[in-house]
């Protein structure tokens, strides 16, 4: 198991996009206004990449055909979560509680974040390892834009009869709302003992160092692997990794980030917890900082941190 904790933050820069709407279609808010993205929003497309790579996932949408009874044929609905737990480990049985957590801690998804598996006979909560919180957008300007888009199909209902009792002959019109610019900022810790009990019981090693590099890979490109074929405009631009020793507690790290945009200039992330960060200097055993060099700008009072371009990996 792996012993040191780590605290951190992720950054998602959204261009012209939408990285988490609500059901209205516009950029998730706070009843005060703050553009924010949901912890859900951010490990989506890390799920996502873990599957495409062939990985374990339990908890994500996949589907399956059903007999139409009504009609004949067959529908298309997503899968049950009995059925997708026999998809990934070739069994339905749950009777065993034991030999299904075991199945549980295959699955990359839940060795990370955890699960709530509520089926007869069944029902186990396991709190991950890994917690996000909300992700705030540190860009005070950003603004939702409505997009109108032309369909090439005409509206099958509209094209009965209009008001004049003729058939339409135009396309219908779509809506696509987006946000201009935003950047969000979210922070997580990794506990390994939080799995301090089912080590015990013998249904896992725990968190384990390789646990969190693979994590931690993955948290560092996934929305720019997701931008290729779902979320146009968003991308990973930032990430802070705070590994401690075991016995170490932080607070919210975003709080200690400030961005500032500038049009003609690269974007200024501010990360000012040095202060902080120095009454553990004889428990923090690393910390380094991931970016885009190319489009922003660090500045940091942090001591002895490692920088890293966020896309090569290579050491600034």
């Amino acid at each position: 198991m792996m012993r040191q904790r780590v605290y951190g933050v992720m950054g998602i820069s959204s261009i012209m996009a939408n990285w988490n709407a609500d059901f209205s279609g516009y950029p998730k808010t706070t009843s005060k206004g703050e553009t924010f993205g949901s912890d859900k929003a951010f490990k989506y497309p890390m799920k996502k990449m873990w599957d495409e790579n062939g990985e374990k996932v339990l908890y994500i949408k996949s589907i399956t055909t059903v007999p139409d009874k009504k009609n004949g044929g067959v529908n298309v609905v997503p899968q049950t979560l009995l059925q997708r737990y026999k998809q990934l480990f070739n069994s339905e049985d749950v009777a065993d509680a034991k030999k299904v957590l075991e199945n549980l801690f295959n699955a990359v998804d839940v060795k990370n974040f955890g699960a709530t598996f509520a089926e007869k006979g069944c029902n186990i909560a396991i709190t991950g390892a890994v917690q996000f919180g909300q992700g705030f957008n540190k860009y005070t300007d950003s603004m939702p834009q409505e997009q109108q888009i032309l369909s090439p199909f005409r509206d099958a209902k509209a094209s009965e009869k209009n008001k004049d009792g003729e058939e339409a002959k135009n396309s219908s019109l779509g809506t696509k709302i987006v946000s201009d610019e935003a950047h969000y900022f979210y922070p997580f810790v990794i506990n390994p003992k939080t799995y301090k009990e089912y080590i015990e019981l013998g249904v896992t090693q725990g968190y384990t160092q390789e646990d969190y590099q693979k994590f931690k890979e993955t948290a560092l490109c996934a929305a720019t692997s997701f931008a290729t074929n779902a979320k146009a405009g968003c991308e990973n631009e930032f990430g802070l990794f705070v590994e401690t020793q075991e016995d170490v507690y932080l607070p919210d790290l975003t709080t200690y980030i400030q961005f500032e945009h500038n049009d003609n200039e690269k974007n200024i992330i501010r990360v000012q917890c040095g202060d902080l960060l120095q009454e553990f200097a004889t428990k923090i055993n690393a910390v380094e900082i991931y970016y885009n060099p190319f489009t922003t700008k660090l500045e940091t009072d942090i001591s002895n941190v490692k920088m890293y371009h966020i896309f090569t990996r290579k050491e600034l």
